[in-house]
């Protein structure tokens, strides 16, 4: 049976600008690539379950656990509200 499910734990998150500051903290790198009009850079942040992807605007929260996840703004957005 489907049943519905609340998240119930507090997370600690912040959104990823790119800064060196953020790159050093959560343990990002980066590649250039030259696949955009930019050659913007590719993030990588480094979890258990192997590098994920991670995109400036992307919220990089600490879960219960202490590990870091990257999680899309508008995803963000609509899952979690600030407490106070």
């Amino acid at each position: 049976m489907l049943k519905e499910y609340r998240k119930t734990a507090i997370i600690k998150a912040e959104q990823f600008d790119g800064s060196e500051e953020m790159i050093k903290k959560y343990g990002i790198y980066k590649w250039r690539t030259f696949f955009t009009q930019n050659n913007d850079y590719v993030y990588y942040l480094p979890t258990e379950e192997g590098d994920l992807q991670t995109w400036i605007g992307e919220w990089i929260t600490t879960d219960v656990n202490g590990e870091y996840w990257p999680i899309a703004d508008d995803v963000f957005k609509k899952t979690y509200e600030e407490v106070d």
